[in-house]
């Protein structure tokens, strides 16, 4: 018996017929000809296109002037999304189903267009469009398979770069956009003498073969040939005839290629209508011109009548607050072209309908932690204590590098968010890079190739593996004693653990479960095993998705990620978004399959890889549960929420006026030659419609948010900061004054615990504690707070001792003049960088000192003319990679010029003969019978009558005062260093005459333009020198393991460590002694 299906879809209302203003109503009324109309935020364009379809199809159901057929009317948008609303509403309000796609995009009626005039002969296999990876995919392989010797030696080595892709996928894209193809790109070339241009021209040429032999084409070809086949005046007429009303929205996002489309089918002054908003142009790096909708009115005008314009002057979307915030962003910045200045005005000010006045605040913060921390605080209190669902509330930022770092912080926070699949590009996903990665692995095995040890520990670490760092170190000692068991020197554990997971046989043999090195060895004992079985898949030429697949069902990770996500808490949002992020992976696998038959693990693999442009899936799923949409700015264009946070407006980033396409400069490619090159006043008018579009997207509320560091090398607020929120403060915005740091306490399950625990231990209030223990142990029976259990309050617990010592007794103790300094200041802090390895990256700070020592050295080593001019230009040489913000590097700048000019004044007249620059020195002493190795490198080394002084080039801008010389640490080590014998091969037997400070950025009392000196006097052979009592002390401390923290001004004023530090507020424990 055949099974019968039945469908069944949930039932549509029809929409009802919205009330029209008259500006709206004249759009409906409008016969005849090409019309403008322009429409700002929230004005109801989308609502009036639909009412002139539904007017013009009623018309013609009733025989009426101007009435017309579903198939006689076009609407064009530009993307799938919103040519899917229109169709609905349309349908909705005409109560059915049309026969025809009444609205869609420029690239599928291209597409249908082209479909529809192929060769009968070649229907039965479609061209298959190419999603924006695989061309940029598809670029990558024909580059690599590029003859260098067509290039321009300049060019050849970038051939095989990420960048070179990308630039020629921009430079055909531009050339396409303006109508020109393989042999005008290369005629323009020889016509401008530009070789990179005639070659580029020949790679176009090859792109298209390739592509035309895949039966495939790209998104800019598509329409380029749709504008060829209308040159045929044939099927231009025909094309014509078959469109009566062409409506296209979003019109300030149409190309000059598009627009030459629209000339085609509707420049004989038939009806074209055309929505936009000059305002809203932020597409020019896809190649969209602001100009095609400045100019509609001149180019669609004819000799007989003028195209008119309606503005559409009432907006439903925020109030007279937000209205007055967003119309600032753009007021007296109007963009030239054939709309008169009433209509802008207009444009530029729309009456509010909505009786919400809205809100608008402008936020900096010190850090990007602390804007990510406080954005989570905010989203929270207002579903919590405001209840705005999750998904009335967005958070968008100026590019897709944001998203990952916001989506953490506030996945953490416990904010569900929603990030759309095509903001990311699919292999930078954590989970997808796990599957990759042992797939990689499989791959290496099965060629016979020993793993990449890096890539090893990361698979053990990682969800396949399981282990933690520990336990890898576990694993390693295991393996090493067994290679030692021969006598033999063993290579490092992180060779062994890589060699190991290709021999899962030898691991078993070692495994010992029961112990924790035991079950490190059967954890990748286990994973070695799944590695081989893939091994084995890809040596028969298993497809991609099964190897894929394999991997991640035998693993367990699947049902792993399945209790995380239906376990509920916040590591199910993480756990939700790796799991889309995987079915993803196994989607663009399978098309992969499809697409090209058979190709092998590593060539598909690699093409995932090479997808760093996010894809644009065809059905973008919700979280399924609401969420707060986070987004780049781009995306959210025609979308609105009640609350909307705009954050990272950084000065540098927002606006982003940096020169782009600079390489093979196809921004200046025009029809005709080479166009002058861009203004930065274009590409900052643009930034600044991309904030006014951000802004704009808010009905209610509107929060702007950037990073004020304290530090003048860190993140500063953008100019649209500054211009919001002069903007705010004499408005009826809401500003908060300062920079704020982290919050307190996160508003989730974890804060209210902290919250909690923080009371019961801080207040002598027997109640209150009592108060705080009762909902405690009330919370320590969720599942979701466990950290509420005492069993969880690790500061309870006795402080653990290492029976192994640091630093072996018998082995000489390595110390340097900065240790014996930062131990004498404080030991807590010496711990921490020094053993703890936690000091972060060096700073631009550091690295302006790291030049200007390097070029005061090679004034000695290498000969340089110390004259500051000549030293300026090896300066300019390097500057570019400190990473200062704009201001701040000018002025950085200057102050290393003036330190050179020091520099060689002091190098000049001081008079003592040099011996060496950046000497380097390695000497053995004895502390208390414990052999200390003193070593370092002495900045210079100079000889005098009484012997040798060594010299410490400084740049910082605070200096020691006098006293402080005198015992001055460091100094006095390299006086120790140079008795002990440090440049005994430099002069031997010259005693330790001194050694000084000099201060480079800070000139000598009366003298301008000669640095301060600073000297330490040389040790007295009848007094006991000070260094060796500060060697003892610093000896002693490491090898009793003591380091208490040590607060001073000078210890703390820069300490990174103040968040673990017990003698700081914000590290101190919350547990203390109580009587």
């Amino acid at each position: 018996m055949p099974v019968e299906y039945v469908l069944e879809r949930p039932s549509v209302e029809p929409l009802v017929a919205p009330v029209l203003d008259a500006d709206q109503q004249a759009v409906v009324d409008h016969l005849g000809g090409p019309l403008l109309v322009l429409a700002g935020p929230g004005t109801g364009k989308t609502t009036t296109l639909v009412e002139l379809v539904v007017d013009r199809v009623e018309r013609g159901d009733r025989g009426e002037l101007g009435g017309l057929a579903p198939e006689e009317i076009l609407v064009l948008t530009f993307s799938r999304k919103a040519a899917a609303e229109i169709r609905s509403r349309i349908a909705r309000r005409l109560d059915r189903t049309t026969a025809t796609t009444p609205a869609m995009t420029f690239h599928s009626f291209c597409y249908g267009m082209l479909r529809a005039e192929q060769d009968p002969g070649d229907y039965a296999s479609p061209m298959r469009l190419l999603s924006a990876p695989e061309q940029d995919a598809v670029i990558s392989e024909v580059l690599a398979g590029a003859d260098p010797a067509t290039w321009p030696v300049e060019l050849r080595q970038a051939l095989q770069t990420r960048g070179m892709a990308t630039e020629l996928q921009r430079l055909m894209a531009t050339a396409r956009s303006r109508g020109l193809d393989a042999y005008d790109l290369e005629r323009l070339g020889e016509a401008t003498g530009r070789d990179d241009w005639v070659a580029a021209g020949q790679f176009f040429d090859e792109y298209t073969s390739v592509a035309a032999l895949q039966n495939t084409i790209d998104h800019t070809d598509l329409i380029f040939q749709a504008v060829r086949l209308l040159d045929d005046a044939a099927r231009r007429a025909r094309w014509r005839d078959r469109f009566s009303l062409i409506v296209v929205d979003e019109y300030q996002d149409t190309d000059p290629l598009q627009v030459q489309l629209l000339e085609a089918l509707a420049g004989d002054a038939r009806d074209l209508v055309v929505v936009g908003d000059p305002y809203q142009s932020i597409y020019g790096f896809r190649g969209a011109d602001v100009r095609g909708i400045l100019d509609f009115a001149d180019r669609f005008s004819t000799p007989a009548a003028r195209v008119p314009i309606i503005t559409l002057r009432h907006t439903n979307r925020y109030g007279p607050t937000i209205g007055a915030a967003v119309r600032s962003i753009i007021d007296n910045r109007g963009v030239l072209g054939a709309v008169d200045g009433e209509a802008y005005a207009a444009l530029r000010s729309p009456v509010s309908r909505t009786r919400d006045e809205g809100e608008v605040t402008v936020q900096t913060f010190s850090s990007p932690t602390a804007e990510a921390e406080h954005i989570a605080l905010l989203l929270r209190e207002a579903h919590l204590h405001d209840e705005v669902d999750w998904h009335d509330m967005a958070v968008l930022v100026r590019s897709g590098i944001h998203v990952g770092r916001l989506q953490r912080a506030l996945t953490a926070a416990g904010v569900p968010v929603e990030v759309a699949g095509d903001e990311i590009p699919l292999a930078v996903e954590p989970a997808v890079r796990t599957l990759l990665s042992a797939v990689h692995a499989a791959d290496e095995m099965q060629a016979g190739q020993t793993l990449d040890p890096a890539s090893a520990a990361a698979l053990l670490t990682g969800p396949l593996g399981g282990l933690d760092a520990a336990s890898l170190r576990r694993l390693g000692r295991v393996l090493r004693r067994d290679a030692a068991k021969d006598g033999s020197n063993p290579p490092p554990s992180r060779v062994l653990v890589a060699e190991a997971l290709s021999d899962p046989a030898h691991l078993s043999s070692l495994a010992r479960p029961g112990s924790p090195e035991g079950d490190a060895v059967v954890a990748a004992a286990r994973l070695a095993r799944l590695l081989k079985v893939a091994a084995e898949q890809i040596a028969v030429r298993e497809s991609a998705e099964q190897v894929l697949w394999t991997i991640w069902e035998k693993s367990g990770w699947n049902r792993r990620l399945e209790a995380e996500a239906t376990g509920g808490g916040e590591g199910a949002a993480r756990a939700n978004h790796d799991l889309d992020a995987l079915v993803a992976l196994f989607v663009e696998a399978a098309r992969a399959e499809e697409q090209q038959a058979r190709l092998g693990i590593a060539e598909v693999v690699k093409r995932l890889e090479a997808q760093q442009i996010p894809a644009d899936n065809l059905a973008q799923q919700g979280t399924g549960a609401r969420a707060v949409q986070l987004m780049t700015a781009h995306r959210a264009k025609g979308l609105e929420w009640p609350l909307v946070v705009v954050a990272g407006v950084q000065d540098g980033e927002w606006p982003d006026v940096r020169m782009r396409g600079s390489l093979l400069q196809g921004d200046r490619l025009g029809p005709d030659g080479l166009l002058p090159p861009p203004a930065a006043r274009e590409a900052l008018a643009e930034e600044r419609r991309l904030f006014y579009v951000a802004c704009s997207r808010a009905r209610s509320r509107l929060v702007v948010t950037a990073v004020a560091s304290g530090d003048d090398a860190g993140a500063q607020p953008s100019r649209f900061v500054g211009e919001l929120h002069a903007h705010t403060m004499g408005a009826t915005g809401r500003v908060l004054p300062g920079t704020r740091h982290r919050p307190r306490r996160a508003l989730n399950l974890r804060g209210a615990v902290a919250e909690l625990r923080r009371l019961g231990e801080s207040t002598d209030d027997p109640a209150v504690r009592a108060r705080a223990a009762e909902l405690l142990a009330r919370l320590a029976e969720h599942p979701r707070a466990r950290s509420a259990h005492p069993d969880q309050w690790w500061g309870l617990r006795e402080i653990t001792t290492n029976d192994t010592p640091m630093h072996d007794p018998a082995e000489p103790l390595r110390m340097s003049g900065s240790s014996v300094s930062t131990l004498a200041e404080c030991p807590l802090k010496w711990f921490l960088g020094h053993e703890a390895r936690g000091e972060r990256g060096t700073t631009a700070a550091q690295g302006f000192g790291s030049i200007v020592h390097a070029i005061a050295a090679e004034v000695v080593t290498a000969g340089l003319d110390p004259d500051p001019d000549r030293l300026a230009e090896h300066l300019d040489g390097v500057w570019h990679q400190l990473e200062y913000a704009p201001w701040v590097g000018a002025r950085e700048r200057a102050a290393a010029k003036e330190s050179i000019e020091r520099f060689c004044r002091w190098h000049l007249e001081h008079g003592r003969e040099v011996l060496a620059a950046e000497h380097r020195f390695e000497v053995t002493t004895d502390v208390d019978g414990r052999p200390v190795v003193l070593n370092g490198s002495m900045d210079r080394v100079e000889l005098s009558d009484d012997g040798v002084h060594v010299v410490d080039l400084k740049t910082s801008r605070t200096m020691p005062t006098g006293p402080k010389i005198a015992e001055h640490p460091q100094l006095g080590f390299y006086q120790l260093a140079v008795a002990q014998g440090a440049t005994e091969d430099l002069a031997s037997g010259a005693p330790a005459a001194g050694a000084e400070l000099v201060q480079l950025r800070n000139d000598t009392k009366g003298v301008p333009g000669y640095p301060k000196v600073q000297p330490q006097d040389a040790p007295r052979g009848d007094e006991p020198f000070f260094a060796v009592e500060q060697l003892r002390r610093s000896v002693h401390a490491v090898d009793a393991e003591e380091f208490p923290a040590t607060a001073s001004l000078d210890a703390c004023q820069y300490c990174e460590f103040a968040r673990v530090c017990p003698a700081k507020d914000e590290g101190a424990s919350i547990l203390t002694e109580r009587a």
